[in-house]
């Protein structure tokens, strides 16, 4: 065994450290292991200092021994000694011997100091929702708060100066109480327009329409692990998608074949082949593929059957069966003690052969690999009538071009069946492996696919339409990635996109010193559909590329599929991961947001439905309850100024408080997803949550409010003929002429409540408004209980009983909401930019100042830590490769092999020089470049009573 890296310098160090593993051992590993003083590490004997061999390279005397293995003794190199502070590189021969200190910081220990601090408190990012939300909800919050605060003093002032200044009324003690109490009511109309203006219905709202989604989306197959995944989803700009599982079926399925000098585009029948052939195709398969690769009845009715054991040879069983055959009673025929010689598929053959003895004594070998190795190795082929006929080599060529290519460049996997006979007497010589697998008789060429998931172009279709861009990232290899990208849909002959392999794609992102750059990938990733034969690191820097690129206005929203441990850094740094809840590791699962119960990606689709559907409801509810509140404040400070007394009560405004917060997030949060959500681009991480059209809305339906009430309260009581309400004395009975008011008032919210269901200027506010049973119980709940409160609320509510007539005007002026609806729907958005930046977050709110910092800086840890891994790792299989060439050549005897060895092993030397820098972490660097920013939390103090 030699070893080339341990620790963070492996692969699986790699991946664990972009996924950020690792952060709490470090910082027990620092409490156990004391403290870290004038930059040396503590060495005591509990806490040894950590060298970890990066990579072990001797000369081929020293350090390989006679069997060509290389060997390593108690951690230290031959000829090399152990130094705590100092990087040595001894050139021994030709090669170099590296040796590894514990990565410290110049400036000692107050640079430890502060990167443990912020190990010690990870920082959680704010979700784009939220983020939105937190700085709309702080704005309306400062306006309600400094509306309420001129409320009460100008009622303090008015009354002051209209007593004691214009009146020149004397204060008098025995009046105190009567004038306290006044004070208390100012106070009071105060804090109700402080409340009423306080948003503090929307964290339920959001949490009602996420925990609604949620739960429905366990329908769906989707599992949400992180609440706040739901609404980012409905953001998403691109998805990197895996192949193999998700847009594939991880089915290995035989589609096409040639057989008796036929291409079938599908399965023939079997009548249509040959007999002689079908049999020996038949047996060839059943006998010349491991027994424990099975094929097994579906779990569930009406499911696909189970593959078990090796992909390719199940393929080639459901072959067996496509043709009505079986292949079990084949095996119990000839079990397998009784195979009488079995050359293994490995690498270098790429083919697998059995060889078994037939009843006459002779023996059969029937061998099956890749078509382009057993071709050459076959002369002979079946014919139409299932006889052999020569096999030229230009009949091969012919093959190739014809046959096997076509196959290839549909994305299928070519396999060819061929069999040998060899007579009993004398007995092959097994051992000659060249003779034996040579002079074959092809019997059939197989083309295999992983099939594509009949539902996924359907569902790529409509994430395009959507505005999503997809992306396959997969690990296979480029021609096969890009055939399965055009049955998937995810590239268009004709278009202007880019296919390349992980190779070409690093070569593109990175500069002359390897380093990955931004502006690079930004030059990439916009046209980039398919990326093959990429490494976790490549998915990992692709989706850090996206997130991070500011070209474009709308910063992207990236998701990410995947379900293999390779996934897990992409998935963790993906704004939305998800994980195959079928194919998936446990690593993946951990890494990820959302997990895919059915490994389907049509369920993602139903995911972005489902986080647009949240992201819509709460705009509903915000463009609802802005209405109400800019209504409500206007209406108690402008009646508070005008008539000392606020139209609308306290407790009656708590009531429409209550309307527009616990009642209408129920009923406007639980709206249902449509298709039509899919129809329009997503909104981005910049887009402002009130969009032009709900500012249009909100300002046009408060207009419409404000004028109903206001002229209610200066000529109510000559339209109605009642007696007037206004500037009645401090504890007077409750009048007709407010309870109109008040009634009219929470009329317009119920029917304006049904025109918030649209958000994107739509006429039709009724439309599957009865899929929604939740939102029209609220409506008609709240109907009622506001006829108990006018009719039988009497002095608590402040309410006068209406008789019919009356009723039915206050009901009248409620629908006028509906009809306004229309009116505001007809003028354009053009003229109304002005509200449009209210709740937008702009890169700068993201994250505070002190925060970003900190980010970059632990973004250059993790990218320094993964770069050093990178380079010992190649570095370490290159010397590796070329000592095994030199040890080969000793061994050989060959001297222009030799030499040729040797100048390679000297180049390599030559190039370790430039990363003689490299250092291998100790626990303390380890935690630096895993450590998160410390989280900053504000308290936000709550608003303080004043005293009488």
């Amino acid at each position: 065994m030699v070893v080339t890296a341990v620790g963070v310098n492996s692969q699986t160090g790699i991946i664990f450290t972009l996924l950020g593993a690792g952060v709490e051992e470090e910082e027990k590993k620092e409490k156990k292991g004391g403290a870290v003083e004038d930059g040396h590490q503590n060495t005591d004997c509990s806490h040894p200092p950590i060298h970890p061999i990066a990579t072990i390279a001797t000369d081929g005397a020293a350090g390989i021994n006679a069997s060509g293995t290389a060997s390593l003794i108690n951690g230290k190199m031959q000829d090399g000694n152990m130094e705590s502070n100092q990087i040595k590189v001894k050139k021994q021969d030709g090669a170099a011997a590296m040796e590894m200190q514990p990565l410290k910081s110049a400036e000692g220990g107050e640079t430890d100091e502060k990167e443990r601090k912020r190990v010690s408190a990870p920082k959680k990012e704010k979700s784009v929702l939220q983020g939105k939300l937190t700085k709309l909800a702080v704005q309306i919050g400062k306006a309600g708060l400094l509306m309420s605060a001129i409320t009460v003093i100008i009622l303090v002032l008015y009354f002051a100066i209209n007593n004691f200044v214009m009146e020149k009324r004397p204060w008098m003690p025995e009046c105190t109480p009567i004038y306290v109490q006044y004070f208390v009511k100012f106070f009071i109309i105060g804090v109700t327009v402080l409340v009423v203006a306080v948003p503090e219905g929307l964290p339920l709202a959001v949490t009602i329409s996420l925990a609604y989604s949620v739960k429905k989306m366990m329908k769906d197959n989707n599992l949400v692990r992180h609440l706040d995944a739901c609404e980012t989803m409905g953001n998403a700009t691109a998805i990197c998608s895996d192949k193999t599982g998700t847009l594939t079926t991880n089915r290995m399925t035989a589609v096409q074949c040639y057989v008796g000098d036929v291409h079938y585009k599908e399965i023939p029948d079997p009548g249509v082949i040959p007999p002689k052939s079908l049999d020996l195709l038949v047996n060839a398969i059943s006998i010349n593929s491991a027994y424990t690769s099975k094929i097994l009845p579906p779990d569930k009715e009406g499911g696909l059957p189970k593959q078990v054991g090796n992909k390719t040879e199940c393929g080639l069983l459901g072959l067996v069966l496509d043709v009505k055959r079986d292949y079990q009673p084949i095996r119990n025929q000839i079990p397998e003690e009784k195979l009488y010689k079995v050359y293994t598929f490995n690498s270098v053959r790429k083919s697998m052969s059995t060889v078994i003895k037939l009843p006459d004594g002779s023996f059969r070998m029937y061998s099956k690999g890749a078509s382009e190795i057993v071709l050459k190795k076959c002369s002979h082929i079946l014919n139409e009538i299932g006889e052999p006929r020569v096999f030229r080599p230009r009949d091969k060529d012919e093959m190739v071009k014809k046959v096997i290519e076509p196959m290839a460049c549909e994305g299928l996997r070519t396999i060819c069946v061929a069999y040998r006979d060899f007579p009993s007497d004398p007995e092959p010589n097994w051992d000659d492996e060249n003779n034996i697998l040579s002079d074959l008789t092809a019997i059939c060429i197989v083309g295999i696919e992983d099939p594509v998931r009949p539902e996924v172009p359907d569902a790529i279709q409509k994430c395009q339409r959507a505005g999503i861009t997809v992306r396959m990232v997969t690990g296979d290899n480029i021609n096969t990635a890009r055939a399965i990208a055009i049955k998937c849909g995810i590239i268009h002959p004709g278009e202007d996109f880019l296919c390349i392999d992980g190779k070409e794609f690093n070569r593109r992102i990175r500069n002359e010193k390897g380093e990955v750059e931004q502006e690079r990938i930004d030059k990439v990733w916009p046209k980039l559909r398919v990326l093959a034969r990429s490494s976790p690191t490549d998915k990992h820097t692709l989706v850090k590329g996206i997130i991070d690129s500011t070209m474009v206005d709308q910063r992207q929203v990236v998701a990410v599929t995947g379900d293999g441990t390779n996934d897990g850094p992409a998935l963790k740094k993906a704004d939305v991961g998800f994980a195959m809840g079928i194919a998936g590791t446990d690593v993946a699962k951990e890494a990820s947001d959302i997990i895919l119960t059915d490994d389907n990606f049509s369920s993602i689709v139903k995911a972005v439905m489902w986080g647009r559907n949240v992201y819509d409801s709460i705009s509903k509810f915000l463009q609802f309850q802005l209405t109400v509140n800019v209504v409500a404040v206007i209406v108690a400070f402008t009646g508070a100024c005008i008539t000392q007394d606020s139209p609308l009560k306290a407790v009656q405004m708590l009531w429409v408080n209550l309307i527009m917060d616990t009642f209408a997030s129920l009923a406007l949060a639980t709206e249902p997803p449509t298709e039509s959500l899919l129809k329009r681009r997503p909104y981005g991480r910049n887009k402002p949550l009130i969009s032009s059209t709900m500012t249009k809305n909100i300002l046009g339906h408060g207009v419409y409010q404000l004028i109903i009430i206001f002229t209610l309260l200066f000529v109510g009581e000559k339209i109605f003929d009642i007696d007037s309400g206004r500037n009645a004395p401090l504890h007077s009975p409750p009048s007709e002429h407010y309870t109109i008011i008040f009634n009219t008032f929470v009329m317009m919210q119920l029917f304006n409540e049904i025109n918030a269901r649209k958000i994107h200027g739509e006429r039709n506010v009724f439309d599957g408004i009865f899929r929604n049973p939740i939102f029209c119980s609220i409506v008609f709940g709240t109907f009622a209980i506001q006829i108990v409160i006018v009719q039988f609320g009497g002095k608590p509510f402040s309410c006068q009983p209406l008789d019919l007539e009356k009723w039915m005007w206050c009901v009248f002026l409620g629908l006028g909401e509906l009809v306004w609806g229309q009116v505001i729907a007809s003028i354009p958005n053009s003229n109304l930019r002005f509200l449009r930046r209210a709740g937008q977050l702009t890169q700068k709110d993201e994250l505070p100042e002190e925060d970003a910092n900190e980010e970059n800086e632990e973004i250059d840890h993790a990218e320094r830590e993964l770069r050093r891994g990178q380079i010992l790792w190649f570095r370490g299989l290159n010397r590796i490769q070329t000592q095994i060439e030199v040890v080969n050549t000793f061994k050989s005897g060959t001297s222009f092999q030799g030499a040729g060895a040797l100048r390679r092993q000297s180049s390599t030397t030559s190039q370790t020089q430039d990363v003689t820098n490299v250092s291998s972490p100790s626990h303390v660097s380890l935690s630096n470049a895993l450590s998160s920013p410390t989280s900053t939390t504000a308290a936000t103090a709550p608003p303080t009573t004043g005293q009488c």
